[in-house]
């Protein structure tokens, strides 16, 4: 349920999504740079990290 729930966020907001699945590291940083350069390519990075992340 939980990996739901951060899909969801990853969505709506991506960094939140990311932030919930790694914290403040640079994987954080790097989808913040993404979501501001494109909100589409925020979301496929934050997808990606929590996919990854939950094997």
């Amino acid at each position: 349920m939980g990996n739901l729930l951060r899909i969801l966020l990853a969505i709506l907001l991506p960094p939140v999504g990311v932030f919930f699945t790694v914290g403040l590291g640079g994987q954080f940083w790097l989808n913040i740079l993404l979501t501001i350069l494109g909100y589409i390519p925020g979301i496929v990075h934050a997808v990606w990290i929590i996919a990854r992340r939950n094997r």
